[in-house]
């Protein structure tokens, strides 16, 4: 079954829609430059109201491991995604950093990268993080990578990933049917004047689970 990752959470109702829904995952946005941007300690309050079998999720973009570990601490999300130019080193750095500061929990590390030419996806392969993210340019664009014409490179992967990039109930099938994903992440393809849309939410997870 392909995962599903509900990101750019910030509010309450938002924690409402996802558990209406039931994807894997669901996304707080911890970088300040983003739209979506929510503080750590307003997203912890949000995810005690997410279901406990929704993975809560912290993006940030080129943050020190410092600020991760002070997000991690007072959010309580249970995976971190890196979405600048982290590079293996500081994956290591990381892993070994949230090991020591939180022994008891098993805080996965997600490695997103643009997907635009062969050496996008060499280096997504080679990666140390738990898992990798192909997505569209920097990420958070809500455009679309171009799948059929890489659809050779996304082959030569051989390891799961998440794809993101412009996705939403009309297409999101037909990307899992091409490039067989482990999980489909979405922010404004469920999203309605720039909030998120229950009905959408909704949708595009039922089209995710009969693709």
């Amino acid at each position: 079954m392909t995962s599903i990752k509900i990101c750019g959470l910030r509010t309450p109702e938002d924690a409402r829609a996802v558990n209406a829904a039931s994807p894997e995952m669901a996304g707080f946005i911890f970088d300040p430059s983003r739209r979506r941007y929510i503080d750590p300690g307003r997203a912890g309050e949000i995810r005690k109201a997410l279901l406990p079998g929704i993975v809560p999720v912290g993006v940030f973009v080129n943050a020190s491991p410092e600020e991760v570990l002070d997000a991690v601490r007072r959010s309580g999300v249970e995976a971190v995604q890196l979405h600048g130019s982290e590079s293996p080193e500081y994956i290591l750095r990381l892993r070994e950093r949230l090991q020591q500061a939180f022994p008891c929990r098993e805080i996965r590390i997600i490695r997103a990268f643009r997907a635009e030419c062969a050496d996008d996806f060499v280096s997504a392969g080679e990666c140390p993080a738990d898992l990798i993210l192909l997505d569209h340019g920097a990420g958070g664009t809500g455009e679309r990578i171009s799948w059929q014409g890489l659809e050779k490179q996304f082959r030569t992967l051989r390891r799961p990933f998440l794809l993101a990039g412009g996705l939403n109930e009309a297409n999101v099938q037909g990307a899992i049917r091409l490039l067989h994903p482990f999980g489909v992440d979405v922010s404004s393809g469920v999203e309605t004047d720039g909030k998120k849309d229950p009905v959408k939410i909704r949708r595009f997870v039922s089209a995710v689970r009969n693709a």
